[in-house]
């Protein structure tokens, strides 16, 4: 083994990182304002937004709801969740946001979570997997998986698994029952090792993330083309917000703290500014129908040729049902 092998993800990821914020701050230098779409009223429609408290969860529960969508938090931390339920309903004077307690870290939770919120019988109308944790070192959930492929993507993988029905109940010929799903630019430098899916041979925190950015693509492709097979009015699209000034960045080094507190009121976005394409994927008429999309910047885009693989996504798929303990053909 390669002396450098233990740094090569962490310099692939920064080099995707640089890559993406200086095509944000290009983009930003260019003369005149972004254009700011007007999506429909979306009175009536429910939403479910995971890690929806703070950071880019938190603009687009708000969003949704200034919109008069029906928005339920799902979040690890009951205070936290309250507190932002307060909050935006005083911003919006909307009463329809609530907070419901999952965390991701646990299959047991998942499934209360999807047991609480079944039981207000409501439609699903958009399910957005936007929860994600960066760089942590190296540890395990309570059900035994590397923590970011347990939280990032097993943990949205079941909770979608788990909903699948009410959002398909929920979606019609003229309204298709949408799931959004987060990913990021790392998922280009990403490799996925079904053989070693919690990241146990050689562990790199920059790694274990990319991997599960890459996961998370190729199920959302999967996904769709099963929901198509099937013909159900629901779809499945993936965004990729941008390098985007969140509290995301808490696990990383005190140096790279310091650039970032210095540079990132220029070369990150906000977090509104990220919300931006996860509204867009949840709302737009544009996407009417439309499914197995990468989206970046209200854009549709091309991720990686690896994530087209339709075998490694049944592969990925199978494997995954095991873990989470559901049966694979669950649609």
């Amino acid at each position: 083994m390669s002396l450098l092998s233990p740094l090569l993800p962490a310099l692939r990821v920064y080099y995707i990182a640089i890559r993406v914020v200086l095509h944000q701050l290009l983009r930003r230098l260019r003369p005149g304002c972004p254009f700011k779409p007007v999506y429909p009223q979306q009175n009536g429609n429910v939403a479910i937004v995971t890690g929806g408290a703070k950071g880019i969860g938190y603009h687009t529960v708000k969003y949704l709801v200034r919109l008069g969508m029906h928005v339920i938090i799902a979040g690890n931390s009951e205070s936290e969740g309250q507190e932002t339920v307060m909050k935006i309903k005083e911003e919006t004077l909307n009463a329809k946001v609530e907070f419901l307690y999952c965390d991701l870290a646990s299959m047991k939770s998942i499934r209360q979570f999807v047991h609480t919120f079944k039981a207000k019988n409501c439609p699903l109308h958009v399910l957005i997997n936007n929860a994600a944790v960066m760089l942590v070192p190296e540890r395990k959930t309570e059900d035994g998986f590397e923590e970011h492929f347990g939280i990032n993507y097993l943990g949205h993988f079941l909770l979608t698994n788990l909903l699948l029905e009410t959002l398909k109940q929920s979606g019609t010929h003229n309204h298709n029952a949408r799931i959004v799903t987060l990913s990021s630019a790392t998922h280009y430098v990403g490799e996925l090792r079904l053989n070693d899916l919690q990241s146990s041979c050689l562990y790199s925190p920059h790694g274990a993330y990319a991997q599960s950015k890459l996961a998370l693509v190729l199920f959302s492709y999967w996904l769709h083309h099963l929901l198509t097979v099937e013909r159900s009015h629901v779809t499945a699209n993936v965004v990729d917000p941008g390098v985007v000034n969140t509290d995301l960045y808490r696990h990383i080094s005190w140096p790279a703290k310091l650039v970032k507190w210095m540079t990132g009121w220029l070369l990150l976005k906000t977090p509104e500014e990220g919300a931006s394409t996860s509204i867009y994927a949840a709302v737009s008429p544009e996407l009417e129908g439309v499914g197995s999309c990468y989206l970046y910047n209200e854009q549709r885009t091309k991720s990686l040729d690896l994530s087209y693989d339709e075998d490694l996504q049944r592969r990925l798929w199978t494997e995954s049902c095991k873990l989470v303990g559901i049966p694979d053909a669950v649609l």
